[in-house]
């Protein structure tokens, strides 16, 4: 059925040697709770549309130190080996990653993508068509809330929640396992508990995660877990970038991340020695540090991502282990496997994002011989995008989704019920766009990194004058950053859907208090930012520059002084409602942040880290973490579709233009 690559791998070295000397042990005893250097073995229900016959958590402290001892309750089911030496089994590991609630997309022109349908579809006819030795397991490496309508059903508190149309679609599916990706968390750990506990048929994990007073290790969430497939032990370990996940929240004060580094060394060598082949889901990221891949327009933070991860398990490792990657969003062996997506002999893959594509490992491996004669291939399987304008002849139909490519049962069964509660919202008209208004997604994307654009500027506006009726009352200025700016609009009538695309990420609104020094210090960060012109022709506007660029309202007035570099850049002729900013150093101001640059921006770096984003040398960025805030608890989008209501209509004189509040010059 598959063309398997052969992967031999001889004994590497003593370090091999030595760490199969130190590995742990699995104990049964009456009291399982675990101590130092033990993780508890706790069977659970496997999902029921999944393909698992068992699965066990693996819970307990892994970043107190090495695990050495696995602990079951006395007469509790393990994971035995049941496989006679060299007996076969093929595994093959369907996977997806940032799914971002593509779940499906919705268009009145084109029609629907059924983007997870497809998905089920591809699963279930693999699953009823497997060999007797074959087993099909889908898994899902993160992200799988935030940037859709969809995320409205999660809610903001718990008396808004409806469904977590994420894990309940991914449930339905047949997901098996799946990691916490960053944006899990974007409506706070007691939403995501919520949607956990009530509409995830499956383990979530990460070995990294800590402190949540929401998300209880063990109950909520696992390090690690072991998911028995027709007599083959899979042993999974789940991994959260620690560079863009949001701690620091007033809801979640002890929430943390650690490094995902030091978590896995911990605790793979536990997870392989009760294991026959160990999957990484790893959320992290490809690459390490800086690095340009998937959504990034040019370089962008990663941390300790996959390649460090990688390094980190190869000389651990005994048994097959392949790593299952999301976060940056990158399309990994497309062809079949790539060689330089084998780090120290672990298997990097990684399927893009919004459904795009859905990801295949196939694997064979022979019982009780290790790393020796396992056989491994891998693929990605292409997502059709609907577009039912184009005519059947056309050379594009072949490529396009219809009606017969998707699992209609489950989206009547499953997505329909979850569309139904939306329609109301998502067909909702909040105003409308004036023709004349220079709002549109080409104008918006094409301005974003470069200089003014209008639809920020009437963003930014409109919050402020909303702000009249905030809770401490009104602003002087408003921010928010070019990252978060996905779309622009186009004219004529305004949906509740439209204004979601431009702004898809969850954030509130954060009323910070500074001085008119600091502000001008912000804006020469900000100057700095600047995609240059010389950066243009080689970058694609579309995706993300992560340079955390923010676009202000009108009372902010400034010139950017390119300068020779961008270290060298700095903001002139700054004037605050008019004033000069020499005149107004040590007077304060307010100003209207979005949550996600009131955290420092993570790997945008409005933190003391360098800005980075493709920028030569180290650019120091401007630390806006020890302001004092105010959290409003409101909800940025909904402020502004709030303000659209009462408005009308975006037009010109409502913001929606250019009025020079921004120069840029060399």
């Amino acid at each position: 059925m598959f063309s398997l690559t052969r992967r031999r791998f001889l004994s590497r070295s003593a370090t091999v040697v030595a760490a199969s000397a130190l590995a742990p042990v699995l104990v049964t005893r009456a009291d399982a709770t675990p101590g130092p250097g033990e993780l508890r073995m706790v069977a659970i229900t496997p999902n029921p549309a999944g393909a698992a016959q068992r699965v066990f958590l693996l819970t307990g402290d892994p970043l107190a130190g090495p695990i050495t001892t696995i602990v079951a309750q006395d007469g509790a089911p393990v994971p035995e080996r049941r496989l006679a030496d060299g007996e076969r089994r093929v595994l093959r590991l369907m996977h997806f990653n940032d799914m971002h609630n593509h779940l499906t997309d919705m268009h009145p022109a084109r029609g629907d993508t059924h983007r997870m349908a497809q998905i089920v579809q591809r699963v279930r006819e693999a699953r009823a068509a497997a060999a007797p030795n074959e087993s099909v397991l889908l898994v899902s490496a993160g992200d799988d809330h935030t940037g859709s309508i969809f995320d409205e059903l999660l809610g903001w508190s718990p008396d808004e929640y409806v469904i977590d149309a994420g894990y309940a679609a991914a449930s339905a599916a047949g997901v098996d396992v799946a990691v916490l990706g960053n944006h899990e968390f974007d409506r706070g750990a007691e939403q995501l508990r919520l949607g956990i506990e009530r509409h995830a048929a499956f383990p979530v994990l990460s070995a990294n995660i800590h402190g949540s007073v929401h998300l209880e290790a063990g109950r909520d969430y696992a390090p690690a877990a072991i998911v028995e497939a027709n007599g083959l032990r899979v042993g999974v370990i789940g991994l959260t970038t620690a560079v863009d996940t949001r701690v620091g929240m007033d809801s979640d004060p002890g929430f943390a991340v650690a490094s995902p580094v030091q978590a896995v060394a911990n605790v793979y060598k536990a997870v392989e020695s009760v294991s026959d082949v160990v999957v990484i889901l790893s959320h992290c990221g490809y690459g390490r540090g800086m690095h340009r891949s998937g959504k990034a327009g040019a370089m962008r933070e990663i941390g300790e991502g996959d390649f460090a991860i990688a390094e980190a398990v190869g000389p651990l490792v005994e048994k097959p282990v392949v790593l299952v990657g999301g976060h940056s969003h990158t399309e990994l062996n497309t062809d079949g496997l790539d060689a330089d997506n084998m780090i120290e002999g672990v298997l990097l893959t990684q399927a893009k994002a919004n459904g795009a594509f859905l990801g295949e490992i196939a694997m064979s491996l022979a019982a009780g011989q290790g790393r020796e004669a396992w056989f491994t291939n891998v693929s990605l399987h292409p997502i059709k995008q609907r577009d039912d304008r184009v005519a059947e002849g056309d050379e594009r139909w072949a490529s396009l989704e219809h009606d017969g490519d998707f699992d209609a049962g489950f989206e009547a069964e499953v997505m329909a019920p979850m569309i139904a509660a939306l329609d109301g919202k998502l067909a909702e008209i909040i105003g409308s766009v004036a023709a004349d208004a220079p709002v549109s997604t080409e104008a918006t994307l094409a301005t974003r990194y470069t200089g003014e654009t209008a639809l920020a500027n009437f963003m930014n506006d409109t919050l402020v004058r909303r702000s009249a009726t905030f809770p401490g009352g009104a602003v002087d200025f408003a921010l928010f950053n070019a990252t978060g700016l996905a779309k622009g609009i186009q004219p004529g009538p305004l949906s509740f859907r439209d204004w979601f695309d431009v702004m898809p990420y969850a954030d509130q609104v954060e009323v910070a208090t500074l001085t008119g020094a600091q502000i001008r210090d912000m804006l020469t960060s900000n100057a700095r930012r600047l995609l240059r012109p010389e950066e243009v022709a080689s970058t694609d506007l579309s995706a993300f520059v992560s340079r955390g660029l923010l676009h202000f309202s009108s009372g902010i007035r400034y010139t950017a002084v390119l300068a020779g570099s961008a270290a060298e850049a700095h903001a002139a002729d700054i004037t605050l409602h008019g004033r000069p900013i020499e005149e107004v150093l040590d007077e304060t101001f307010t100003m209207a942040f979005n949550t996600y640059v009131m955290l420092g921006a993570f790997s945008e770096a409005w933190n003391d880290k360098p800005i980075g984003g493709g920028i030569a040398g180290a650019v120091p960025g401007w630390d806006v973490r020890g302001l004092p805030f105010d959290k409003t608890g409101l909800v940025y989008r909904n402020e502004l579709i709030a303000a659209i209501r009462e408005m009308g209509e975006v037009t010109r004189a409502a913001g929606a233009d250019l009025d020079g509040r921004l120069a840029v010059v060399a």
